[in-house]
């Protein structure tokens, strides 16, 4: 194990940790508010951590292995989560060490669950940094590591591994550096679309960067209690539903579609699947909202396409309350929230992808037991799916429902409600943001017990990196030389 390694990537991160504090700064002292002492000690703390462990660990070897790479990305969540945390608590937004660092790892992980009663209370300067953990945490700093790593002469194919979500991570470069280059311009182009689209459309600049932070994020903070609700614009709803979309598109398709190949892109079976699932849940939902409720046809149509873009991207921003739409479309909501975005999208969930890999299997599997000579491969865009893929899907998805029902009952003992539980243990693990019950959009989750925050934060961890990469870490086999 090579822990001299491990500590100097984990020490660059503090240090890039600390950097983006300045921005956070920056804000602070535009709008002139009591938290720029707090930011300037945080970043302060962070960068002379980060700064001496790379003083000492200096002479690492720079062999990083798979054990090193699932090392550092799991405990880079977590240090990201301590730093990140010394800005609420120091300017007093956020006192309570436990209460902090959830609101903290729900941003870096992209989550979007809250404990905040009255956000718009805050300074600027502290919203500005909980948007900003989210877009961080959107693409991944490991990511954004991985075109500077080189220079300390450190490999980043392991550390993209484990970080990237979805079952095959792609590379746009056979180079992995140039790949992570790639795929942040992408993600900064996105963003800063979306801001200029949303200034026009009413929000404040402030408010327009924020909110495409954590719309690329796939995370769901806002700068406002009522989220998206806030502003009644449809311009401003409907330009969200589309980066929405975007965010929750695998990011390879993105760049194939901006190189001018959209032909091949429409011809990707996740993108059609994505798609036709969205058209299909919001169809549902619409037609059940004019029926039951006063709502006009276009409010209904936005209000339904809203919340099933936002739900199956993982994003999490609300316009309206779906705890009080009928049952049925209640539960449809929650059905939602086990599918999550594209493979390489910034979105959490299970993916579109294994759950197509997953229904085609079992339709192949009766196929051979009526033919059980015939050789039938699972095939994914016309090719056939590689046998180590498909058992990966079967895992991860025996993985998934077992650890949610296991989480179910644990947080029982602590949300005896169990709609509430459901909700919770569901929204954390796919990385959404609302639940249901207690946790529903219109609610937050401060009431929770610091146990049950605790609880739900690695749970936060555990989706973001897709199961395997924390739970390796569990098994005594890995810690064998």
């Amino acid at each position: 194990m090579n822990l001299k390694l491990i500590f100097r990537v984990l020490g660059f991160l503090s240090l890039v940790e600390g950097i983006a504090m300045l921005l956070a700064l920056a804000v602070s002292v535009i709008f002139g508010e009591h938290d720029i002492t707090a930011f300037i000690i945080s970043s302060g703390i962070s960068v002379l951590t980060g700064g001496l462990i790379l003083l000492l660990t200096k002479n690492a070897s720079r062999d990083i292995g798979k054990r090193e790479g699932f090392i550092i990305v799991s405990f880079a969540w977590i240090i990201f989560s301590f730093f990140g945390s010394l800005p609420y608590i120091l300017s007093g937004s956020i006192p309570n060490f436990t209460n902090a660092f959830f609101e903290t790892i729900s941003g870096f992980t992209t989550t979007g669950s809250s404990i905040l009663a009255d956000i718009e209370a805050l300074p600027h300067g502290i919203l500005f940094w909980r948007s900003l953990t989210q877009w961080l945490g959107g693409m991944g700093i490991i990511v954004l590591s991985l075109a500077i790593l080189p220079v300390f002469g450190i490999g980043g194919m392991q550390l993209f591994m484990a970080e990237v979500p979805g079952p095959t991570p792609d590379k746009i470069s056979p180079r992995i550096r140039q790949t992570a280059k790639t795929l942040w311009i992408i993600y900064l182009g996105f963003t800063v679309a979306e801001t200029i689209l949303l200034w026009v459309g009413g929000m404040t600049f402030y408010d327009a960067i924020c909110h495409s932070f954590t719309t690329m994020a796939t995370g769901g903070f806002s700068t406002k209690q009522a989220s998206i609700a806030h502003w009644s614009s449809p311009f401003i709803q409907y330009v969200i539903i589309l980066f929405m979309f975007f965010a929750g598109t695998n990011f390879t398709l993105s760049y194939i579609a901006l190189k001018g190949r959209v032909g091949r892109v429409l011809k990707d079976e996740e993108f059609k699947y994505y798609s036709l699932f969205i058209l299909g849940f919001t169809a549902v939902i619409f037609l059940g909202l004019v029926l039951t409720s006063s709502l006009g046809v276009e409010q209904a149509f936005r209000d339904a396409l809203f919340q099933v873009v936002s739900i199956i991207t993982t994003t999490g921003f609300a316009t309206s309350d779906y705890l009080l739409w009928p049952p049925i479309l209640t539960i449809l909501i929650f059905v939602l929230f086990f599918f999550g975005g594209s493979a390489g999208s910034t979105g959490g969930g299970i993916k579109i992808m294994r759950i197509v890999i997953l229904f085609k299997n079992s339709y192949y599997e009766l196929r051979r037991m009526i033919h059980p000579k015939a050789v039938i491969p699972v095939k994914f865009n016309k090719h056939s799916v590689d046998a180590k893929i498909v058992t990966n899907v079967l895992a991860f998805f025996m993985l998934y429902f077992i650890i949610f029902g296991f989480s179910v009952v644990i947080f029982t003992f602590i949300e005896p409600d169990l709609d509430s539980a459901m909700g919770a243990v569901a929204t954390c693990l796919g990385n959404i943001g609302p639940g249901l019950g207690r946790v529903g959009p219109a609610e937050n989750f401060a009431h929770v017990a610091p146990a049950g925050k605790w609880f739900l934060s690695f749970l936060m961890l555990l989706g973001r990196l897709e199961l395997f990469t924390v739970l390796v870490l569990f098994s005594p086999t890995f810690w064998k030389e």
